[in-house]
């Protein structure tokens, strides 16, 4: 069996071959300034919108790798109400959620604080709010005492993926993780937020929730290379949309002898990855602020306002009177009203012969 990377004298002195890395670096970080430009000559409504649908994303992702579906409208809206951004029609969340997205805005909004023992332990507790995961007890706000293996497969034929540190080295190993963490300054910090999520995952100090705590620590990172705490990207859907290639180069580097110039360049090219797919999204987000403020001035009602967001946001299907009379909670008859008073407003338009089935979108637009 080859050798862990921990097993080494020495193993956290890691080595990369920066030829290999010069390209895409340079790529990420072009990428990253033309994006942060683009937001910039948003307006502040629509870069909060961007924030918004960036660190929703970020949470719903993250968790759907591991498994776990979360609600989508209650993250949003979630994380609308703790950074106090007015959308309508906000849905309460549970208190699983409440913690995902504590630990994430906590991560990206306090990039400037120190990352301590007391502050993982924090985020530890709100993912495992009830001390369980799943339907087993694990140890929470505190390092694993245990044996700690990634395996898959059936009871009695598991294959081992990783055995992780020893459990009576995770302290010491944790201790000078967060003294490099905290300490180091000469690295570029998207370089730092690669090997920072390798370390991490390395040391895998919880008895769950590693993962995602590895994530927060790079979005972290990636906060702090960007001096900001607006997110317009998600690197956890990147990594979602990746993870084979994740778990492979993982999988790889963690029996290297020092040398993660492997793992820097995947992580590179994810990122780059990440940026591009932004560019989508911010289309999207372009045309629903000129949107808004085309028809600031025109009278809208809350039911209205949602529905007409929600047009902006990846509506699935045709839009139909009873199909907004679900979403928005109302009768049919309040439904047909509120899309006839739109019609007559110049916002929405019928796209067939009518009836009972009669379909709905919006009018086109343009900004004067």
């Amino acid at each position: 069996m080859a050798k862990y990377i921990y097993e080494y004298k020495n193993w956290t002195n890691f080595s990369w071959q920066d030829k290999a890395l010069n390209a895409v670096f340079g790529e990420v970080r072009l990428l990253q300034g033309k994006i942060i430009g683009q937001m910039n000559a948003l307006g502040f409504s629509a870069k909060e919108e961007a924030t918004l649908t960036a660190l929703t994303s970020d949470v719903v992702k993250s968790s759907e790798i591991e498994g776990e579906l979360l609600n989508y409208d209650q993250v949003r809206s979630s994380i609308a109400r703790r950074l106090g951004l007015n959308t309508a029609g906000l849905v309460p969340g549970n208190r699983y959620i409440e913690g995902v997205v504590e630990m994430m805005l906590d991560a990206t909004q306090r990039y400037t604080l120190l990352l301590t023992e007391k502050r993982l332990f924090g985020w530890h507790a709100a993912l495992f709010p009830t001390g369980y995961s799943g339907p087993y007890l694990i140890e929470t706000g505190r390092y694993r005492t245990g044996e700690m293996q990634v395996v898959s497969g059936p009871i009695g034929k598991e294959k081992v993926h990783y055995q992780a540190v020893k459990p009576e080295s995770v302290k010491m190993e944790m201790d000078r993780f967060l003294d490099w963490f905290n300490n180091e300054n000469s690295l570029d910090p998207v370089l730092k937020a690669a090997i920072a999520h390798f370390w991490f995952i390395i040391i895998h100090p919880f008895d769950d929730g590693n993962g995602r705590i590895g994530r927060a620590i790079t979005d972290m990172l990636l906060a702090s290379s960007e001096g900001s705490g607006e997110r317009f990207y998600s690197m956890s859907g990147q990594i979602l949309a990746e993870r084979k290639r994740y778990y492979e180069v993982l999988q790889k580097v963690q029996h290297s002898a020092g040398d993660i110039t492997e793992w820097i360049a995947w992580f590179l090219h994810c990122l780059k990855n990440a940026m591009l797919s932004t560019d989508n999204t911010t289309q999207k987000i372009l045309r629903k602020a000129e949107f808004w403020k085309l028809h600031e001035h025109i009278p809208i009602n809350e039911r209205q306002r949602l529905m007409l967001n929600k047009l902006f946001d990846d509506f699935e299907g045709k839009l139909q009177t009873s199909k907004w009379a679900k979403i928005a909670k109302t009768s049919n008859d309040t439904a047909l009203r509120d899309i006839k008073d739109l019609i007559e407003k110049g916002i929405l338009k019928q796209t067939d012969g009518g009836g009972r089935n009669a379909n709905y979108e919006l009018a086109d637009f343009t900004l004067e």
